[in-house]
C-alpha cells in the first residue's frame, strides 16, 4: 500500500527531471526509501547496488553520520545567512580556504553556487567580464564540445553540446560554438586512438582560427565527459589540446563537476591530465551529495583582474555559500583527507576496477569496456556485426531496466552503459558490481534476441546531468 500510495501521489503532483512524463505515469516511479554504504533500498524491499553514486555525487557513500552531524550543528548555530552586502560567515570562509589548499597552486579564489549548472552560468558571466575588463570586449565566443553536458539552465544547455536539449531549449545563449568530442569508439574507430585525439585537438584550433583569436574568450571541457557517456579521451588528446591553447590567448575552463574530488584518483581531473585551468566549475562530490553546493575555483590571472579592475560583479545566488551546505562540504573534505579516499582510488580500487571491468570485454554484447579511476563505460554492440544495435531496439534502456531488476544501478546513455560508484566501494563490492553487470548483460542479450525476432516497439531513452 505504501508503494502504491506514493506512486499515485507522485503521478498526480511530481514532474521529474529529464523524464518522459507520460511514460513514467504509465509505469510508475521506483520509491527509494533509505540507503547505507553503496546500497539503496526501495519501498518493495529491494536492495540495489548504486553504481552511479546517486548522480555521480555520493562519494563517501550513504549514511555518514559525521555529515549529518555537521549539518545539524550548523543549522542550530546559523541556519542561513547570505554572502551579499559585505557579509560572510565562518563555514563559507573555511570552505573557501580548504578548497584553495586542494586546488592547483595558481587557484586561490572560489565563487560559491548551489549547483554545477549555476557554476557554469557563473563561468560564462565571469569569462566575458574578465575580457571586458582587459579591454577586449569582443572576446565573447566560448568553444565547447559536441555531446558535452554543462548543466540544464539556459547557459548550461547552451555551453553543452547535446542536440536533444538544444532542440527543446529554444534560442540559446549566443556566441557559443561546438567542436567534435574525443569519442574514439563512437566516432574514430577508422583510425588509431592517438591519431583521433590529435584530430579532435586540430578541430579546436580550426574553430579558433575560424572565429578569430580576438573573438574567442574560452574553451570549456570536462577531463572525462560524464553524462555524454563516460568518454575517456585518447592519451594524445589533452597534450595536443594544451599545445593548441598555448598558441592562443584564450582561457581554459575545466568542468570538474563530475571528475573533481577524487573520481579519477586525484583531487581534480585537471591534475590527472596535467592541465592548468583558469576556471574550474565544481559541485556534486564537494558535499558527497548530502546537501546542494557548487562553485567555481578561479585562477589568479582571472581573479586579480576581477578584483583590481572590476568594481561590482552583478552576479550571485541566494544560496551561494549556504552555511549548512558549506559546513557539510567542509566536513566531507576533512573525512576524505583523513581516510585517504583519493589515494585509495588512485592506488587500490581504481586499478582493481580497471582489471575487473576489462573482463567484460569478453561478453558478446560488449564492444569496449573502459574505465579510469572510478568511472567506467560499456559499449553495447550487436554480436553478429560488432556495430551498434538499431535504435528501435532500445538496447541501452533495456539493459538499464534489467540492471535494476538484478539489483544494480547502471545508467544508459544511448547504448553506452556507464558507472560511477561511490569512492568508498570495496574490492568485494566491485566483484559484486561486475557479477551483477554480467548477469544483466546476459539477460539483455536474451531479450534483444527476442525483440529482433518479434520486431517489438522501442523503449524511450533518457539523458541528463
Amino acid at each position: 500500500m505504501q508503494t502504491q500510495t506514493y506512486r499515485q501521489l507522485d503521478r498526480d503532483h511530481h514532474l521529474h527531471p529529464f523524464t518522459d512524463f507520460k511514460a513514467l505515469a504509465e509505469e510508475g516511479s521506483r520509491i527509494v526509501t533509505h540507503a547505507e554504504g553503496i546500497y539503496i533500498h526501495d519501498s518493495e524491499g529491494h536492495r540495489i547496488l548504486d553504481a552511479m553514486a546517486g548522480l555521480w555525487c555520493v562519494n563517501l557513500g550513504y549514511g555518514r553520520e559525521e555529515l549529518v552531524e555537521a549539518a545539524t550543528a550548523q543549522l542550530r548555530e546559523l541556519p542561513y545567512y547570505n554572502n551579499f552586502f559585505k557579509s560572510t560567515h565562518p563555514p563559507a570562509v573555511k570552505l573557501a580556504e580548504a578548497l584553495c589548499r586542494l586546488a592547483p597552486p595558481h587557484m586561490n579564489r572560489v565563487f560559491f553556487t548551489g549547483s554545477g549548472s549555476e557554476a557554469n552560468d557563473t563561468v560564462l558571466r565571469m569569462v566575458r567580464r574578465y575580457w571586458a575588463l582587459e579591454g577586449k570586449p569582443d572576446k565573447q565566443w566560448v568553444i565547447a564540445r559536441e555531446n558535452a553536458y554543462h548543466g540544464s539552465t539556459v547557459a548550461g544547455l547552451s555551453l553543452g553540446g547535446m542536440a536533444p536539449m538544444h532542440a527543446q531549449g529554444g534560442p540559446t545563449v549566443p556566441k557559443i560554438a561546438h567542436v567534435r568530442q574525443p569519442y574514439w569508439f563512437g566516432e574514430g574507430r577508422d583510425t588509431s586512438p592517438d591519431a583521433f585525439g590529435r584530430e579532435c585537438a586540430a578541430a579546436l584550433e580550426a574553430k579558433i582560427q575560424e572565429l578569430g583569436e580576438e573573438n574567442v574568450a574560452a574553451f570549456i571541457a570536462e577531463p572525462v565527459q560524464g553524462a555524454g557517456g563516460a568518454i575517456i579521451p585518447p592519451q594524445s588528446y589533452w597534450p595536443a589540446v594544451k599545445e593548441v591553447l598555448a598558441r592562443y590567448d584564450i582561457l581554459l575552463v575545466v568542468d570538474e563537476v563530475i571528475c573533481g574530488f577524487g573520481r579519477l584518483g586525484e583531487w581534480f581531473g585537471s591534475v590527472h591530465y596535467g592541465l592548468e585551468p583558469d576556471l574550474m566549475p565544481i559541485a556534486k562530490g564537494l558535499s558527497s551529495g548530502y546537501l546542494p553546493i557548487g562553485g567555481v575555483l578561479v585562477g589568479d590571472r582571472v581573479a586579480e583582474t576581477l578584483i583590481e579592475r572590476g568594481g561590482e560583479f552583478f552576479h550571485g545566488f541566494t544560496y551561494s555559500g549556504h552555511p549548512a551546505c558549506a559546513a557539510v562540504a567542509l566536513k566531507n573534505l576533512e573525512l576524505m583527507q583523513a581516510e585517504g579516499i583519493v589515494e585509495r582510488v588512485r592506488d587500490d580500487v581504481g586499478p582493481y576496477l580497471a582489471e575487473r571491468w576489462a573482463t567484460l570485454t569478453g561478453h558478446p554484447l560488449v564492444g569496449e569496456a573502459r574505465s579510469l579511476g572510478l568511472i567506467g563505460a560499456l559499449e553495447l554492440v550487436d554480436p553478429a556485426t560488432g556495430e551498434r544495435f538499431a535504435k528501435s531496439l532500445g538496447a541501452g534502456t533495456l539493459c538499464r531496466d534489467i540492471c535494476f531488476d538484478h539489483g544494480l544501478v547502471m545508467r544508459s546513455v544511448g547504448d553506452t552503459m556507464i558507472i560511477s560508484p561511490p569512492l568508498v566501494i570495496t574490492r568485494a563490492e566491485i566483484d559484486e558490481l561486475v557479477r551483477l553487470a554480467c548477469e544483466a548483460l546476459d539477460e539483455t542479450a536474451r531479450r534483444l534476441a527476442a525483440r529482433e525476432q518479434a520486431d517489438e516497439s522501442p523503449l524511450r531513452e533518457e539523458s541528463g546531468s
